[in-house]
């Protein structure tokens, strides 16, 4: 038997299938504290090699960052296909339920839901020390001091920036490259989480990081956009005139060049205001608001976002669809 895995080309019917099936097995489970993940692992690589390398002059710190996306995000790609190549000696279907396994720890929208919720729960019934207490497990900003609408402000804008990096962006290369590509594009965006910020620590290092990353999720959030218009379409309340040339006016002013997309359409969609000042250990920033306040951000607006998540990664899916049919007439 050949090293090759025939049976999940790109944008074949079967990986489409098993991509489905990596969606629902992340809906059912999410990530068991009991199965070891993937994530985990790049991050310990990725701590070690910044600690031996993250030292010296700048340009010396510069070219080992450059080293260490290659080698990490390389590294994955080779690990993960080289284990399911040779396990696909064994058996195709070992080799294909281990593939699907990855897929799913690629995914986050059981964990993104779950964590939104948990903000979303103890607002609406007053509790602010607890809803306080969850933001802060999931932003870096400062909660101690936020009202009701900042809150769900800091909850609605992590379910539309992570709805890409959590969700749509890793079913993009899955699509393109199946588990090998989708984890490959985690390490990319843990690198991205643990060194590519503008700080005087990271601001040399992590700078290869922080720009592929920029580059892997360029395309994948602007069609999440598409994809959050489409499933808009669908939901009753949605504000759909003028939204996709709102987005697109408004989503460059974000400091990151992809995470304004979905959270300018969310927040567009919804009527609400996103952005604004934030807080980093007491220290001011500011940030470019999106959006129009037609309502007040609630509680309510965390679950709104919530359905704009699922709405979105199934019609990304939808998406897809076409193209996967068309690859299969054409072979």
């Amino acid at each position: 038997m050949s090293l090759a895995l025939p049976a999940f080309e790109p944008l074949s019917l079967a990986l489409l299938a098993l991509v489905i099936a990596a969606v629902l097995l992340d809906l059912a489970l999410g990530d068991p504290a009991w199965l070891p993940h993937p994530v985990v692992g790049i991050g310990r690589v990725i701590a070690r090699l910044e600690r031996a390398w993250n030292h010296g002059p700048a340009a010396d710190r510069r070219r080992r960052g450059r080293w260490l996306t290659v080698l990490v995000v390389g590294a994955t790609w080779v690990l993960a296909w080289g284990v399911l190549a040779a396990l696909s000696w064994v058996s195709p279907w070992l080799s294909a339920a281990v593939e699907l396994v990855l897929l799913a720890t690629t995914l986050a929208s059981r964990g993104l839901a779950d964590a939104a919720r948990a903000v979303a729960e103890p607002l609406t019934r007053g509790d602010m020390a607890a809803a306080r207490q969850a933001l802060a497990m999931i932003v870096g900003r400062d909660t101690a001091e936020l009202d009701e609408s900042e809150l769900a402000r800091g909850a609605v804008e992590t379910v539309a920036e992570n709805t890409v990096d959590g969700i749509t962006a890793p079913l993009f290369w899955a699509l393109l490259g199946g588990a090998p590509l989708a984890l490959a594009y985690k390490a990319t965006n843990t690198l991205d989480s643990m060194v590519g910020y503008r700080s005087p620590r990271f601001e040399d290092f992590g700078r290869a990081s922080a720009r592929f990353d920029d580059a892997v999720n360029w395309l994948p959030a602007r069609l999440t956009v598409l994809s959050l218009w489409l499933a808009a379409c669908l939901i009753p309340g949605s504000r759909l005139p003028g939204v996709l040339a709102t987005t697109r006016r408004e989503a460059p002013h974000h400091p990151s060049p992809n995470a304004g997309w979905p959270e300018a359409m969310v927040a567009n969609l919804m009527g609400v205001r996103l952005g604004g000042l934030n807080y980093y250990a007491g220290r001011p920033s500011p940030r470019a608001t999106l959006g129009m306040p037609h309502e007040r951000l609630t509680a309510g607006h965390i679950e709104r976002a919530i359905m704009y998540m699922h709405g979105g990664w199934l019609a990304f899916l939808l998406l897809a669809l076409p193209l996967v049919l068309l690859r299969e007439w054409l072979i």
